[in-house]
């Protein structure tokens, strides 16, 4: 099929406001928001409002041997919805109902364009909760968490995307639709296909509709901050909670770096008067009926120990919220002296002080600023890159550190990514990491699942299929 009978019948499939061929247009969706990924030039931008369309569209591009490139709201970090040059991106925002809260047994059905925030808010006012809660939550899409298997603040406790997946619904690259997993809470009939395919980067299906586990709404909760003058002191804190069998609904940490840059743009210090302080430990517990204020006072005593030089506890919703906030500004906060870079390595709890000051030393190296934030209740850090995008030299340096960054977590023990997935930026990593058999098995997959290379090419892997033209 030729490229212009191909948009003749993608045209017919798809209503014309919904195939998008001006460049002008299309370069908006030409790339997420990892800086270094390479991005490329799309035939087309299509906008599925179902199923049906979705498995059309995959259908003729299968016919016509053009690549797909699934996207969603473009929050990523790796490069992983960047166009391909002849391909057809496929957007998925307009697929964005909520298709039913089944309140008796706790679950819901969604598309994938469904906005995080939009669904947590609409489960909270039924009584209940959905627990992933990537730090783009305002933006971000289901479809979006569960192409990455998304994580964020809440993981020390209720695991990653994939802990609240019981089924989807997939195109396949044959344009078959597939279902998978179950509304039940246990379920072990065949392979777990549902687990397989969560975290794919849209590789190996294309997600058109989830069966996502609800939990009870949490208590409100209690908030601890402690400052350090170490990281070495504020790693201990963590390990001490640990031993201590503390199992905090959050539990975050900020460097000197992150707590001065979100002091500047606000204008003020985070505890008040006083030195910036190494690092803060931020925790939440949502137990309720007195038993999350027993845990975070807990959570105090074990920081205090460890050589905290400040520990406070409020059960205060406002000021919980603030000391939160400044967390969750940490990016935008940096942004304000530069481009950002953000880095995703995952160590063992014991470890996250020697990652901090593995990543001080490469910012001595590479002559660059680096601030270290991340979820220090499960080991998952984002060291992040301050750089002038527009020098060559400052770019070629924030690369060279990205790398580095991602060596020291493994030299630690660690993974090289805990929550962002691999996209066009870490394959080279991933294939380092789980050696040239895991490489070989994750192709022969790819293979099965994908045997012409039409799902989201050079994602994940190096290789990519030359698109029809």
């Amino acid at each position: 099929m030729e490229t212009k009978e191909f948009l003749a019948a993608l045209g017919d499939a798809l209503e014309p406001s919904r195939v998008v061929l001006d460049p002008d247009i299309t370069s908006g969706f030409s790339r997420d928001m990892m800086p270094l990924a390479p991005s490329g030039t799309p035939l087309a931008v299509v906008f599925p409002i179902d199923t049906a369309e979705v498995a059309a569209i995959v259908k003729l591009c299968a016919a016509a041997r053009i690549p797909i490139v699934p996207r969603g709201a473009g929050s990523g970090l790796t490069g992983a919805a960047n166009a391909v040059d002849g391909a057809v991106t496929m957007v998925m925002t307009r697929m964005n109902a909520i298709l039913e809260i089944d309140q008796g047994n706790r679950l819901a059905v969604v598309q994938p364009g469904v906005v995080n925030l939009d669904f947590r808010t609409a489960v909270e006012s039924c009584g209940l909760f959905y627990a992933p809660d990537p730090s783009s939550y305002d933006w971000c899409t289901i479809g979006g968490n569960l192409s990455t298997n998304a994580g964020g603040l809440c993981c020390v406790k209720y695991g990653v995307t994939t802990d609240a997946v019981l089924g989807l619904e997939v195109v396949l690259a044959s344009g078959e639709v597939l279902r998978t997993g179950r509304r039940t809470v246990k379920g072990v009939a065949g392979y777990d296909l549902t687990k397989l395919l969560v975290g794919s980067e849209g590789t190996l299906c294309i997600i058109t509709e989830a069966t996502l586990a609800l939990r009870p709404k949490p208590a409100a909760p209690v908030t601890l901050v402690a400052a350090f003058a170490s990281t070495e002191a504020a790693g201990e804190a963590v390990s001490g909670a640990i031993r201590a069998g503390l199992v905090p609904s959050l539990l975050e940490i900020m460097d000197a770096t992150c707590i001065r840059a979100v002091e500047a743009k606000h204008g003020t210090k985070v505890l008040g008067d006083g030195e910036t302080p190494a690092a803060l430990l931020i925790g939440q517990s949502d137990a309720g009926a007195g038993v999350g204020r027993r845990e975070m006072d807990e959570l105090e005593v074990v920081c205090l120990r460890a050589g905290a030089t400040f520990a406070y506890v409020t059960d205060d919703l406002a000021e919980g919220r603030m000391l939160l906030q400044a967390r969750r500004d940490v990016l935008s906060s940096l942004e304000m002296f530069g481009t950002w870079l953000t880095d995703d390595v995952s160590v063992p709890r014991t470890r996250i002080a020697e990652l901090i000051s593995a990543c001080e030393k490469i910012s001595a190296q590479v002559g660059l600023t680096i601030g270290v934030v991340g979820h220090a209740g499960d080991g998952n850090m984002h060291p992040t890159i301050v750089y002038d995008a527009a020098d060559p030299a400052q770019a070629a340096a924030a690369e060279l550190a990205f790398g580095l960054m991602l060596d020291a977590g493994r030299a630690l023990g660690g993974t090289v990514t805990g929550e962002h997935g691999v996209g066009r930026i870490k394959q080279d990593f991933l294939a380092r990491e789980i050696g040239p058999v895991g490489l070989d098995l994750h192709r022969r997959i790819k293979n099965a699942l994908d045997p012409d290379g039409l799902f989201n090419p050079g994602s994940m892997f190096t290789e990519a299929p030359t698109p029809a033209g």
